[in-house]
C-alpha cells in the first residue's frame, strides 16, 4: 500500500505571482478583490514588483520545489501524481484541480507553502480550494481535497533554520570586529492584523506564538552548538491595509532604527515566515531592509529561506505521510489531522 493511500494525488498550493509586467497589475486585483483597497495603494505596490523586473520569483521557485517533492516522494516509492495549483496567479487553483480529475485524480490530499495558522495562511486557503470543489462540481466533476495542517516546527525544518542562522553569523563576523561586535538575530515574517492573529489557531495567537517558538527552538539548538546565547527578536514585515487598523508589530525598518540607536552592530536577518524567496524577501528585506541597515551604518546579512533544502522538502512528504496515515484511520496523537473548527477565523 502506498505511503499517501487513500489519496490518489498531491496537490501543491501557493500564494502565486505574476511573471510578466503586464501581469502584475492584475495579479494584485486578484489578491485585492473583494477589499477595499484603493487604486494608489495597488498603484505603489505595483512599483515594488516593477522595481525587480515586473515579476515575481515565487512561481519559479515553486517549480523548483515541485520537481524537489517530486524526487522525494520518487525516492519514498510514492507513486501519486504531484500537481501544482495558486491562488491568484495561474495556474489557478480551479486549473490545477481540473487538470487532476482529467487524469483520473478523485480525492487528493493538499499541502501549503505556508507553515503556519492564520485566515490568510491557512484558512483562506481552505476556502478558496472549497470554492474550486465546488466550481468543478458545477462543471459535472466531483473531486474532493483534504489539507495539511500548517507543519512549521517538524525538526528537519528547525534543523535546516539552525544551521542558516549558524552560517549568517559566520558571515556577519566576515564584515569585520566593529561589525560582530554586538550582533542580533532578527527573525522575520509576515505581518498580519492583531484580530487576524488573535482568531489563529484553536486558541488564537497561534501565528505569533508559533513564530515565537521556531525561533526560541532554533536559538536553543545554537545556544548548544556555541556554546552561548545570541541576542535576538522577532519582528514583522509587508504591512498593508488600513493605518487605523492594528498590525503586529514591530516593523523591521523601525526595529533596525531602534537597534542602531541601542548599539547593536549588525544583524542576521531570518525569513522564518517564508520558504522562498519572493516579493516580501527580495524587496521588503532584500532592498527595503537592507537600505535602512546600509544608512543606519548595521551590517546586514541575510540568510536563505529553507527553499528546497532537503530537509525541508523531506518534512513536507513527511506532513503528507502523516495525513494519509490518519485518513486512515491511524493512531498519529502528535499530528492532528486537521485544524479545529472555528480557528483562524476572518
Amino acid at each position: 500500500m502506498s505511503a499517501l493511500a487513500p489519496y490518489d494525488g498531491v496537490l501543491l498550493v501557493s500564494f502565486g505571482g505574476p511573471e510578466r509586467p503586464e501581469d502584475v497589475m492584475p495579479f494584485l486585483q486578484n489578491v485585492t478583490r473583494g477589499r477595499p483597497v484603493p487604486p494608489h495603494r495597488l498603484a505603489a505596490v505595483a512599483e515594488h514588483y516593477h522595481a525587480v523586473g515586473g515579476r515575481s520569483p515565487i512561481n519559479g521557485a515553486n517549480r523548483v520545489l515541485l520537481a524537489a517533492l517530486r524526487a522525494e516522494l520518487d525516492a519514498r516509492g510514492v507513486q501519486q501524481p504531484l500537481w501544482w495549483g495558486n491562488r491568484n496567479w495561474h495556474p489557478l487553483l480551479t486549473e490545477a484541480l481540473s487538470e487532476a480529475h482529467e487524469s483520473g485524480a478523485r480525492r487528493v490530499v493538499a499541502i501549503l507553502t505556508s507553515l503556519y495558522p492564520s485566515w490568510s495562511g491557512c484558512r483562506q486557503y481552505r476556502a478558496n480550494l472549497e470554492d474550486a470543489v465546488r466550481e468543478l462540481a458545477r462543471q459535472g466533476r466531483e473531486i474532493e481535497v483534504d489539507v495539511v495542517r500548517p507543519f512549521a516546527g517538524r525538526p528537519g525544518i528547525i534543523a535546516a533554520v539552525v544551521d542558516a542562522v549558524d552560517r549568517g553569523l559566520h558571515e556577519l563576523e566576515a564584515l569585520g570586529p566593529d561589525v560582530a561586535r554586538a550582533p542580533r538575530v532578527v527573525f522575520v515574517t509576515h505581518s498580519i492584523p492583531l484580530t487576524m492573529d488573535q482568531a489563529s489557531g484553536p486558541g488564537g495567537q497561534a501565528y505569533r506564538t508559533g513564530h515565537a517558538l521556531t525561533a526560541q527552538t532554533v536559538m536553543e539548538a545554537l545556544a548548544g552548538r556555541h556554546g552561548r546565547r545570541h541576542a535576538w527578536d522577532l519582528v514583522y514585515c509587508s504591512r498593508s491595509g488600513s493605518p487605523e487598523t492594528p498590525w503586529l508589530e514591530p516593523d523591521i525598518d523601525d526595529h533596525l532604527a531602534e537597534s542602531a540607536r541601542q548599539g547593536t552592530s549588525g544583524v542576521v536577518v531570518v525569513p522564518i515566515g517564508f520558504i522562498s524567496d519572493h516579493m516580501e524577501v527580495v524587496y521588503d528585506l532584500d532592498t527595503q531592509a537592507a537600505g535602512v541597515a546600509e544608512r543606519l551604518g548595521l551590517g546586514f546579512v541575510r540568510v536563505p529561506t529553507v527553499g528546497t533544502d532537503p530537509r525541508f522538502v523531506a518534512a513536507m512528504a513527511d506532513a503528507l505521510a502523516d495525513h494519509a496515515a490518519q485518513a486512515r484511520g491511524e493512531s498519529l496523537p502528535d499530528q492532528p489531522v486537521s485544524c479545529g473548527e472555528g480557528c483562524c477565523a476572518r
